[in-house]
């Protein structure tokens, strides 16, 4: 008997004091409390259960807690300050990526484990220099200086990086810029497009490099679509995927192999770049349908962590809240299961006006009206006013008149009617919005795994990172 008391007691300490091996962090852009519970809450409604949630995987996490997210120069952060404090622990002024407010470069957390023979992942839902993923290996003072976080990228010898691709690749007002994968290539990287390809690098499908297997670096991003259209900028939103498209969910499960095969240790930062993008359209049904996106990715990497439960650390955040979502505009109903009958994002609606407006320049009203009756269910079922389709028509006659205004936002403009549609959505579900920008809305966090219970609590943003290299030791 005492035997198997040591016996255990052994293996407890053991289990104990072993080291964190590998750590996975992800970001949600744009991720406030209240898009984690929107997002439940809405999944919950549309399965029946009003008044419940349906718990993601990052809320039954054994610890959380809350961050502050105000930069070194504003009360609200933009994505390269709170980017650069989630990967260095330190605050800068706004726009500024890698430095602080001196213009002295910060060292990322991902820079100090590479230096320590880490295998290195950076991946999310959107460019892969953009201002996030980019706050991990590039220094700058502009975060829109894409080409040459591109070119810092190809330098930063990390191992594995994934999303849609690069925003500039050719560089601007520069003739003799090489073009961006080229120049991966030259540093030793392999250029996969979309998920197929990726998986013939892992079974060794594609000639190999001459290059030990350690040295050997992969950039998986979404391939082109049939018509040519290249997507650099970000993947399409979960709520306009089409059949082939590239999902983080197949990038995380790319990733994993790819850095388990090569290195003891690893470190991947995924984020859930859309979010962001979905909020600053003000458009909770598609921003809901990221969220979700995101947690399809972070059970790739439960899974990994239940094979590995003593030497994985799974650490949930977001660098700021974007719209400054309510959930609640006038009395004590949500209605979130109404946003169910919209079948494509803010975006593609847009789109799917200017098309209409191009054929024609004067549509008949009954055209906008089918357009309106197949993505937001207007009519068949979502009961519109008659108030409110004299409001839809009066933007109707505007657009007619090239008088109505888009609605515009840091990414993509939306015109005036797939404004109004999605806005008139959101109202009937009782979501309101404060902003198209960002908020300074606390932001959560979500741990499990070795040294997890160190993100407990109220944090300022400034904490994550040296709580993270505590834990690392």
């Amino acid at each position: 008997m005492k035997r198997i008391l040591l016996a255990v007691l052994l293996i407890v300490a053991v289990a104990a004091n072993a080291e964190i091996k590998y750590v996975f962090y992800f970001i949600g852009d744009g991720m406030g409390s209240n898009q984690v519970l929107g997002a439940e809450m809405y999944r919950s409604a549309i399965q029946g259960v009003p008044l419940g949630r349906v718990q993601s995987l990052m809320s039954t996490f054994p610890y959380s807690g809350s961050a502050s997210t105000y930069s070194k120069s504003n009360g609200i952060t933009d994505s390269a300050a709170a980017g650069t404090c989630l990967a260095t622990g330190s605050k800068t002024t706004n726009g500024t990526l890698g430095l602080d407010e001196n213009g002295k470069q910060l060292s990322t957390i991902a820079e100090e484990l590479k230096q320590k023979n880490w295998g290195i992942g950076i991946m999310t839902t959107v460019a892969i220099d953009h201002a996030t993923p980019g706050a991990f290996y590039a220094h700058v003072h502009e975060r829109n200086h894409y080409y040459t976080i591109g070119q810092q990228l190809s330098e930063s010898g990390f191992d594995f990086f994934g999303g849609a691709g690069f925003h500039h690749p050719e560089g601007k007002n520069d003739d003799e810029a090489v073009n961006l994968y080229r120049l991966a290539e030259q540093k030793g990287y392999t250029i996969a497009h979309g998920y197929e390809e990726a998986q013939k690098v892992l079974l060794n499908d594609q000639p190999q490099s001459t290059m030990p297997v350690q040295e050997t670096k992969l950039i998986m991003v979404q391939k082109d679509d049939d018509q040519g259209a290249k997507h650099g900028s970000n993947l399409p939103y979960a709520i306009d995927r089409k059949e082939g498209d590239l999902t983080l969910a197949q990038i995380v499960s790319t990733a994993i192999p790819f850095l388990d095969n090569r290195y003891e240790r690893f470190f991947m930062m995924v984020e859930g770049g859309m979010i962001d993008y979905a909020c600053h359209a003000d458009d909770a049904a598609t921003a809901f349908g990221e969220f979700w996106d995101m947690n399809e990715a972070m059970e790739v990497a439960y899974k990994f962590y239940q094979a590995h439960p003593d030497e994985t650390l799974i650490l949930v955040t977001a660098d700021h809240e974007t719209g400054g979502l309510a959930l609640g505009n006038s009395d004590y109903t949500l209605k979130l299961d109404i946003l169910q009958n919209q079948q494509c994002s803010a975006w593609f609606l847009s789109d799917l006006f200017t098309q209409l407006f191009k054929e024609n320049k004067k549509p008949s009203w009954e055209a906008v009206k089918k357009i309106y009756k197949e993505q937001l269910g207007f009519w068949e079922k979502v009961e519109i006013s008659a108030d409110e389709e004299k409001e839809l028509k009066e933007i109707y006659k505007k657009a007619c008149h090239g008088k109505a205004k888009d609605a515009k936002n840091m990414y993509k403009s939306v015109n005036a009617l797939g404004n109004e549609g999605i806005a008139l959505l959101n109202k009937k579900a009782h979501i309101g919005w404060t902003t198209r920008a960002h908020s300074a809305h606390a932001v959560p966090i979500f741990a499990i795994g070795k040294k997890a219970h160190l993100f407990s609590g109220w944090h300022d943003n400034t904490e994550i990172v040296p709580l993270l290299r505590k834990a690392l030791k």
